[in-house]
């Protein structure tokens, strides 16, 4: 998890544990096998998938790496548990795999970042990678737009440009280091009725929105999360029930280093 004002809500995160875990489930099944060294979850949050890594590689040591101790706490099912800042993280030997599961998103420059992260592995090591790629649909978009017409002062999107690139830029970028497998997908996340605003708003509150809702004050929070729930209300129309479906994509790579 990326670092802002304040932790992160274990809480409100793991509300929607499931479907955050599935990804991380397709992005573990394209993994092969392993030369010797550690497993290192980095950006493991509240250990979604420490289960998983630990399941398909029992004789490993499983490290969870994350900036957020609200989060390494709730975290179980990891050898060790390290708290660093993902962006300047550096293992203390060559891993046998870096996996991570929507963390890298938060940081910027991944044409570096990535051959960067791909350096520390071992010969023959894998890094697996999966992050959101939803930041031009309704459920971000509009958090951008809102907030820019809302408080000028604060946020300006003139020159914005997504934080994921597309899978196949990321196959150009690693293919000269190894062999790449690339792939986006969409997943209909059906999200089931909340007690209060709408149910997208109910997913994004504990992530895409939380650098937005920590620049503003209680009282700005609020008028801007009532005009956020009326717009997601025209994107992602509510059923009977009171719940809606979420179409949300991710992008996912996996590097095997020679």
């Amino acid at each position: 998890m990326r670092p802002t004002q304040k932790d992160w809500n274990p809480g409100a995160y793991a509300r929607f544990r499931g479907l955050r875990l599935r990804p991380a489930l397709d992005l573990l099944a394209q993994v092969g096998d392993l030369p010797p060294g550690d497993v290192i979850d980095l950006g493991c949050g509240d250990g979604a998938a420490a289960g998983a890594l630990t399941a398909r590689f029992a004789d490993r040591r499983i490290v969870g790496v994350d900036n957020s101790p609200a989060m390494l706490e709730q975290a179980l099912g990891y050898d060790a548990k390290h708290q660093a800042d993902i962006a300047s993280w550096v293992p203390g030997s060559p891993p046998a795999l870096i996996f991570s599961n929507a963390a890298l998103h938060w940081l910027p420059d991944h044409d570096h970042l990535m051959p960067r992260l791909a350096g520390f592995l071992a010969p023959g090591g894998v890094l697996a990678v999966q992050m959101p790629r939803q930041f031009l649909a309704p459920s971000h978009r509009f958090l951008r737009d809102i907030a820019a017409a809302m408080f000028t002062d604060r946020f300006d999107f003139a020159h914005y440009q997504p934080p994921v690139f597309p899978a196949v830029q990321y196959h150009q970028m690693l293919a000269p280091l190894g062999r790449v497998t690339g792939w986006e997908t969409d997943y209909v996340q059906a999200l089931g009725p909340v007690s209060e605003g709408h149910p997208v708003r109910a997913f994004t509150g504990a992530t895409a929105m939380r650098p937005f809702l920590d620049k503003l004050t209680e009282a700005e929070a609020a008028q801007f999360t009532a005009a956020y729930d009326t717009a997601l209300g025209a994107a992602y129309p509510l059923d009977a029930q009171g719940g809606a479906l979420f179409p949300f994509r991710r992008c996912l790579f996996v590097l095997e280093m020679p």
